[in-house]
């Protein structure tokens, strides 16, 4: 059976109030990131673009599960967190923490993923075969909503399961020792994973299923609205980022600063890219994303987790969790 205890510990935890900044104070702020997810924004940070044009020390610390992100945006000590998964997000705010969406950091369908040991041999046909199993899955997490989808489709019954809660790092590190059936992650963990497994479903098998995988770029409500003028220039160096990459005229150059910055191989971090989108500013303020797409999302999303039992209640609208004020600046 599934344990809570982590849960709702985090739950309890992210409840704490988000503490107020002034603007008039602010000299430097603190951003979230993770470490083998190589990104844009990465290059924009080694080479001081941030500091540049915000007029101010940007220090940055990593994570290993959008949960804690939360958690630190919580406590005041994280003013923004990029490439957040969007379930934490959905976890977060549910539980009542006050924070908002800005952007859409990140599409990801191909680099989220569980993996089954090699040595079951089970695939989509038998997948039935995964009940009574041991897995690792970072609780709360676009992975752990990526799990409990692809199970739910092929009528797996988690309940027979014995499902623990590790960061990727840590679950790939197990899943190598042969200590677990099943793991679940992203990034260089999940590449780790493959070596020694296979997956159920492909990204576009799980788009296919609504399993939208995507990042966003979070941060405490209090400070948007009080430090709005900083997050539309920390996300405007983002999107030109973003749109440097796009180009493709410094790819190499690009990679590998954001290689050395994600703590990866070029090679690895080139192959991890080639697997994400990045939204223009434009298409994340349409339809599809910020527009509303996003937001009806999230209660799916809310809805997984509840009938899970890791969240007690979901939201009955996410709109208000989505601040588009800033991403709309950097359009104009």
């Amino acid at each position: 059976m599934m344990k809570q205890k982590t849960m709702k510990a985090a739950l309890s935890a992210l409840a704490v109030a988000v503490s107020a900044q002034s603007a008039a104070a602010l000299d430097e702020i603190t951003v979230g990131y993770f470490l083998e997810w190589p990104m844009p924004f990465e290059y924009a940070k080694a080479t001081g673009r941030y500091d540049e044009e915000l007029g101010m020390k940007v220090n940055w610390v990593s994570f290993d599960a959008g949960t804690a992100m939360s958690a630190a945006m919580a406590s005041g000590d994280v003013q923004l967190s990029v490439s957040q998964g969007l379930p934490p997000f959905v976890v977060g705010v549910s539980a009542g923490v006050d924070l908002q969406i800005v952007d859409i950091a990140v599409s990801y369908s191909e680099n989220d993923n569980c993996v089954v040991a090699e040595a079951l041999e089970i695939d989509k046909d038998s997948a039935k075969e995964l009940e009574g199993k041991k897995v690792g899955v970072p609780i709360g997490t676009a992975a752990h909503y990526g799990f409990l989808k692809q199970m739910s489709h092929f009528d797996v019954d988690i309940t027979t399961m014995e499902i623990v809660d590790m960061a990727p790092a840590e679950g790939a590190a197990a899943f190598a020792q042969g200590n677990l059936d099943m793991v679940c992650g992203w990034g260089g963990a999940l590449r780790r994973m493959k070596e020694h497994g296979n997956v159920l479903l492909t990204g576009a098998e799980k788009e296919d299923l609504g399993i939208l995988v995507f990042d966003v770029t979070s941060g405490p409500s209090t400070f948007i609205a009080e430090n709005s003028e900083v997050v539309t220039k920390f996300l405007q160096v983002t999107a030109d980022a973003n749109e440097m990459w796009a180009a493709g005229s410094n790819t190499q150059e690009m990679i590998d600063v954001i290689a050395k910055d994600a703590g990866m191989d070029p090679a690895d971090a080139a192959a991890s890219l080639e697997t994400f989108t990045f939204p223009t500013v434009e298409e994340q303020l349409g339809p599809k994303w910020l527009g509303g797409g996003a937001q009806e999302f999230m209660l799916g999303v809310a809805q997984v987790f509840k009938d899970a039992g890791s969240i007690p209640e979901a939201l009955e609208s996410y709109d208000d969790t989505v601040n588009t004020g800033p991403l709309s600046d950097v359009s104009k």
